[in-house]
């Protein structure tokens, strides 16, 4: 009895160690995001585990919260990370535990077929859920994302950026998505200088196209909303003119702001029928409707707004670039002074508090336009 006592015990039998915990949002149905706990993750080779130090909650993490965009129950939601490296992966060079990171919210390989032809956001698989998703967006898409203790980040040498030691957490925090993504609405839509430009709902998203229009050389930028608040922020990110759609028909208002001419480039930032069809109606002949909004429905393009097709009008649409280098020049733009991104954030909550984050921000309430969530 005491030779079977002092047997080792089978691998097989041992107690698996328990893995650290922390807290960190997640999807459980539509209309539910809570707060719970999970395993901190495991960091591969090319891993990075970053601690979390300031995130926040996008639009996007609204639609699903609502059901509108699919993504497996039990996924921690969120893709726009500030924190500090907690361990790197063994192959992983170039960067020191302890460093203040960002990473954007698409987060390319480098070396996919889409990133070797120059469109690293698209990284990603081709279906999913029945229709294509976003590109190379995984965070808080097809991995667990940011609104978390923790976050563990893919290819961390070709998606973190090291942030400048005088820039504080909320001045980059929009980097990783809401500038990423206004800028390339600017950016896809080739503005030039001199170029009138509309655009078209003045959320976080809008506004950052707004200021992204002006960094482009647009000389008359026409930004178009509904609530004063935004429209006053958007007049400080670089608008010329408001049009507020409450009181009048904005497609009316700018064709006579233009003298019937028309925008050059007119930028649609909320993912709407309406807006789209709206920003389609204010081009001049030849003019490029530069599409950023997530739609949930299918969109309809109208006869008359395109000229039957003969117009010469572009529609182009994009996904915000991501990449090390992309948040690089983001941050670099912000260290210049030429955006400041701070009015952005008007609301700020502890991650123990982040359901409390959600409903006031899916239900767009106390004027919020970005809520700062820190653990």
């Amino acid at each position: 009895m005491s030779d079977i006592l002092e047997q080792p015990v089978a691998a097989s039998k041992r107690p698996s160690p328990q893995r650290p915990k922390m807290k960190a949002a997640i999807f459980v149905e539509n209309n539910r995001i809570v707060l719970d706990e999970k395993p901190i993750p495991d960091v591969g080779p090319l891993d990075a585990l970053i601690r979390i130090t300031t995130t926040t909650i996008c639009g996007t993490d609204v639609h699903i919260l609502k059901g509108e965009y699919p993504v497996a129950r039990g996924l921690t939601i969120g893709h726009e990370p500030v924190g500090i490296i907690e361990k790197l992966g063994s192959a992983v060079e170039g960067f020191e535990e302890g460093q203040r990171v960002i990473a954007g919210a698409i987060t390319p390989s480098g070396y996919s077929n889409a990133c070797l032809c120059g469109c690293g956001s698209q990284d990603g698989p081709r279906m999913k859920h029945g229709f294509k998703p976003m590109g190379g967006w995984r965070f808080g898409n097809t991995i667990d994302g940011a609104q978390a203790e923790y976050l563990l980040v893919p290819d961390a040498m070709a998606n973190l950026a090291p942030v400048p030691e005088l820039l504080s957490d909320e001045q980059v925090l929009m980097c990783p998505d809401i500038m990423s993504t206004g800028f390339s609405g600017a950016e896809h839509g080739k503005i030039q200088i001199g170029d009138t430009v509309a655009v078209f709902a003045q959320g976080p998203i809008g506004l950052c196209a707004t200021a992204g229009a002006r960094l482009m050389g647009a000389t008359r930028i026409i930004a178009v909303d509904r609530v004063p608040a935004r429209l006053e922020v958007a007049r400080a990110m670089g608008a010329d003119e408001v049009v507020d759609f409450s009181k009048v028909d904005p497609v009316e208002e700018i064709l006579r702001l233009t003298d019937g001419r028309g925008v050059d480039v007119s930028i649609e930032a909320l993912g709407r029928q309406e807006t789209f069809e709206a920003a389609l109606r204010v081009l001049r002949p030849g003019g490029t409707l530069s599409s950023l909004g997530v739609y949930s429905t299918d969109l309809k393009i109208p006869l008359d707004a395109y000229y039957a097709g003969l117009g010469d009008t572009s529609i182009v649409n994009s996904l915000c670039p991501g990449g090390k280098e992309r948040m690089r020049r983001l941050m670099d733009v912000v260290a210049s002074g030429r955006v400041d991104a701070r009015a952005l954030v008007t609301h700020r909550f502890k991650l123990d508090d982040i359901e409390a984050a959600y409903d006031l921000f899916s239900h767009q309430r106390d004027g919020v336009l970005k809520v700062a969530i820190t653990p």
